[in-house]
């Protein structure tokens, strides 16, 4: 098995914004390569969305018409029966500024409105079900254990990858040291 010799991390500081990379050892299905962007870190815990992962969910199925012709994603495990949204709408009301012109949630009904104008899709917006949630110092032990590679890359990335590349690629992004992880088979027994 490949090891490196120190941290994946140089610290362990996670903020608003970030984007947590899972190791390619983790073998939680849930997260297994999964690009979870950092909604919320605080002392009471953490909220993420995982951006690499569509949902096994129809149109019909998440209650929501306006969404047709948008892709929806598994954000997480944690509560499945809600709906979340990333995008680049700087004068959504009551949106969170995550970092590069990337915002998180916002008034639901000026989205809808967009989306009649025909503003909302792919490369403005993503929709999740459900989300991914840390507890108090849970976050930071995982990162001490390497689970997670901590990446402080451009969010625009996110909507311009196609998802099934976007571990790779912002791994590619982060240098030698990464690249190699990059690189490592999903499944090694078939290598």
């Amino acid at each position: 098995m490949f090891t490196f010799n120190g941290n994946l991390n140089e610290n362990f500081e996670v903020q608003k914004g970030d984007i947590l990379l899972a190791e390619p050892f983790l073998a939680d299905p849930n997260f297994k390569r999964s690009v979870v962007l950092m909604c919320e870190h605080q002392e009471e815990g953490s909220f993420g969305l995982v951006f690499n992962r569509p949902a096994m969910v129809s149109i019909e199925e998440s209650n929501e018409i306006f969404l047709t012709g948008n892709n929806i994603y598994f954000g997480g495990p944690v509560e499945q029966n809600t709906l979340h949204f990333i995008h680049k709408f700087d004068f959504l009301e009551d949106s969170i500024a995550l970092r590069d012109g990337v915002y998180w949630s916002g008034n639901y009904d000026q989205l809808k409105a967009l989306h009649a104008e025909g503003k909302v899709h792919p490369g403005t917006c993503r929709f999740f079900i459900g989300y991914s949630g840390w507890g108090s110092e849970q976050l930071h032990s995982e990162l001490k254990q390497d689970s997670w590679v901590i990446a402080k890359t451009n969010l625009q990335m996110l909507f311009e990858v196609e998802p099934e590349e976007l571990w790779k690629n912002i791994l590619r992004s982060m240098g030698k040291k990464y690249q190699v992880l990059s690189n490592y088979p999903t499944d090694p027994r078939l290598n």
